[in-house]
């Protein structure tokens, strides 16, 4: 995840302005309870699902709000902010052809708007029911907001998603921890990370829960640690409650041992400077993992990863799944599976070849199914 808002904006002075010109003073941004029910889709028409024998491919993938490489304001160096409809229709078809392509039986999307100003006010998540063979969808927003009165950007709708032939049941939307490194005002209009839950039942088989999590990616506090902490607070329930879950997400942070944990100068724009005497910052927000480095261990160690730490090791080009340059090849892993249960051995996949669809590559395994 890539929204950078270095650009000051002094909403204190905007918002006496704003309610008048709207005509009401209803909340601009939306507050989130520590829990919530999921928002639920179902396809225009309900295909027959499949009937999977003994594995279920999960795929966990952020789509970037479906504007495939498009240099975008907030990441890679853009200075687009909105797009028209003709802009992002090109993405969300390669998008719902890379789905029809991979046929995933479960899929975790990052990043999808729903008629937001910024993609044309598209209903993404809709046009991909629609144009692929799910049945239904558990949507939580993480940027949501009726006006943003910076850069343009207007009305925001953007979240995580479950996509399912089968039903979804008991979805719900969990909040995660706030950053403190960012002004209240800031922090009233900008993303609230979370988790987005549900479970699936497939006849013959046990119920799966479901977790799908997008953490910070430019926090420079502990946010990140806390979301981490949080989503294996999740995990552990379940796990101690008995349940098989499948989890995944863009969790912004690289495998611990990692090689290469400094992205500033790869990530930098013209002007910009990081690591020299006298800049401020010294690094690039969401570009140093340097000490984030052992982040992810415990998720690890309690958990097994679609790609074990030791694979990872051996090869860690190969499980590469982010950049943010339009132009270069992917640089760092940020997208995880992870079960209690088991993968089927050698299923696991980072779909490196789909590079131009969007700046994170998909990542898939097979999760064995458990009969009842």
């Amino acid at each position: 995840m890539k929204i950078s808002f270095t650009r000051k904006i002094i909403l204190f002075l905007i918002l006496p302005v704003l309610c008048p010109v709207i005509n009401s003073c209803e909340p601009l941004a939306t507050g989130f309870d520590d829990v919530e029910d999921a928002v639920l889709y179902t396809r225009s028409s309900v295909v027959a699902p499949p009937l999977p024998d003994s594995t279920l491919k999960v795929i966990t993938w952020n789509i970037r709000f479906g504007i495939g490489r498009q240099p975008w304001f907030g990441d890679a160096c853009g200075n687009n902010t909105v797009f028209k409809k003709e802009e992002v229709m090109p993405g969300l078809i390669a998008i719902v052809a890379t789905i029809n392509q991979l046929k995933p039986d479960i899929l975790f999307l990052q990043e999808c708007d729903v008629k937001s100003n910024r993609t044309a006010y598209i209903d993404e998540l809709q046009y991909i029911l629609d144009n692929t063979y799910f049945n239904y969808a558990a949507y939580v927003p993480e940027w949501k907001a009726e006006f943003i009165p910076s850069d343009g950007l207007g009305r925001m709708d953007m979240g995580q998603v479950i996509l399912s032939p089968w039903p979804i049941t008991d979805a719900k939307r969990i909040n995660l921890a706030t950053r403190e490194d960012q002004a209240g005002i800031i922090n009233y209009f900008y993303l609230h990370s979370c988790i987005v839950t549900g479970n699936v039942k497939i006849p013959g088989f046990k119920e799966i829960p479901l977790l799908n999590i997008h953490a910070s990616a430019f926090a420079t506090d502990d946010t990140k640690k806390k979301h981490y902490e949080e989503f294996k607070s999740e995990l552990d329930k379940l796990n101690s409650a008995g349940k098989y879950f499948v989890a995944g997400g863009d969790l912004n942070d690289l495998p611990p041992g990692s090689d290469s944990t400094d992205y500033c100068y790869e990530d930098s724009c013209p002007g910009e400077s990081f690591h020299q005497p006298g800049d401020d910052p010294q690094h690039k927000a969401g570009s140093n993992y340097t000490n984030e480095n052992e982040w992810l261990r415990p998720i690890y160690n309690a958990y097994k990863c679609a790609f074990p730490l030791s694979e990872y090791l051996q090869n860690q080009a190969a499980h590469f799944t982010h950049t943010t340059r339009p132009d270069h090849t992917w640089d760092r892993t940020l997208d995880y599976l992870f079960t209690n249960y088991r993968w089927r051995t050698g299923s696991a996949k980072t779909h490196q070849e789909f590079f131009s669809e969007s700046d994170h590559a998909p990542v898939s395994a097979e999760f064995v199914l458990i009969k009842e």
